[in-house]
């Protein structure tokens, strides 16, 4: 029975179509795909800051850079290249938990991590999905090495992060062009690096005691492209951006914690065998080498981090 009191949207994700005079549909003509200017081990720039949302115990936005398209003269649509990555997390508790709940010694920790409608080029419901559910599951166990939970017994604390912008799988020329593309998400890796960082950000700005501040971070072996399009030897890149490269080998997401040196959380997809890397040619020929990479990337989000919180602090001590 369909309900009559609302108009009903498409059951599936639909695409938004895109109207340009600047795509042209001669293929000579049509825009290139966009190229990583950065060196292999440059992270893009990142904007964190924490506070900003005042009803929540703890609060934090995340923003990465959208890198554009150098080759690109084509102003408006045609121009851009890829979407940068928009976080907003907010943290809830320590509360007590309900009467009826089981006596538990430590805090109950409960992360929810969900998409805005519009936050990808596919419409996402308004119902969390298994992408969802595994970014929150993933999320959940990178924090849960971190919070020290002895000190709040029968208590529960709430993470919840939407995605305002998600980082997009593949490049949106490929659609047009109908090109067949892998349906790795490989945008999801990036996704989990900035839930993590952003989660740490909001948890401390909830004064949530903790052992140390996690960081996320991510690495990918990718295939490159040498001049006149032949294809080069593969290379490992920190913080990669899907819509940059056309192959996507492997990659590896890590919540690391630069005080103790440990890895609360370690997530790779992929393979890595000797048809796709050599030793003598990728310095990331494995999985451990791709994930002290991955480390790298963490260590980078991680000053980032320190610098957001220290100056939160400062603000903090001057109203005072």
């Amino acid at each position: 029975m369909s309900d009559r009191r609302r108009i009903n949207g498409p059951s599936g994700g639909t695409s938004a179509p895109i109207y340009s005079k600047y795509l042209a549909k001669d293929a000579k003509k049509s825009p290139e795909r966009p190229t990583r200017t950065r060196e292999p081990n440059v992270l893009r720039k990142m904007f964190l800051k924490t506070g900003v949302t005042p009803s929540a115990s703890g609060s934090a936005y995340l923003e990465l850079e959208a890198s554009k398209n150098p080759n690109s003269t084509a102003p408006g649509l045609a121009s851009l290249s890829t979407s940068g990555l928009k976080l907003t997390c907010t943290v809830h508790g320590p509360r007590p938990l309900p009467k009826s709940a089981p006596f538990s010694p430590h805090i109950i920790l409960t992360t929810h991590v969900k998409y805005a409608p519009f936050a990808t080029r596919k419409r996402r419901g308004y119902l969390r999905d298994s992408t969802e559910r595994d970014l929150g599951v993933h999320l959940e166990t990178a924090l849960r090495g971190v919070i020290i939970g002895d000190r709040w017994p029968k208590s529960g604390v709430e993470v919840i992060i939407t995605i305002l912008e998600g980082e997009e799988d593949q490049w949106w020329g490929d659609d047009i062009g109908g090109a067949v593309t892998s349906a790795a998400e490989w945008g999801m890796m990036s996704v989990l690096s900035g839930c993590i960082t952003v989660a740490s950000a909001a948890i401390a700005d909830a004064g949530i005691d903790c052992v140390d501040v996690v960081a996320g971070g991510v690495a990918a072996a990718v295939k490159g492209t040498g001049t006149g399009g032949d294809t080069s030897a593969p290379m490992v890149v920190l913080d990669p951006v899907p819509s940059e490269h056309k192959d996507i080998i492997a990659a590896c997401i890590v919540g690391y914690l630069p005080g103790r040196d440990e890895i609360t959380d370690l997530w790779v997809k992929g393979e890595i065998g000797k048809d796709n890397l050599t030793r003598n040619s990728v310095p990331g020929s494995s999985y451990e080498e791709l994930a002290d990479n991955a480390v790298q990337a963490a260590l980078g989000a991680h000053r980032v981090l320190i610098a957001a919180l220290k100056e939160t602090t400062e603000v903090k001590m001057g109203r005072l």
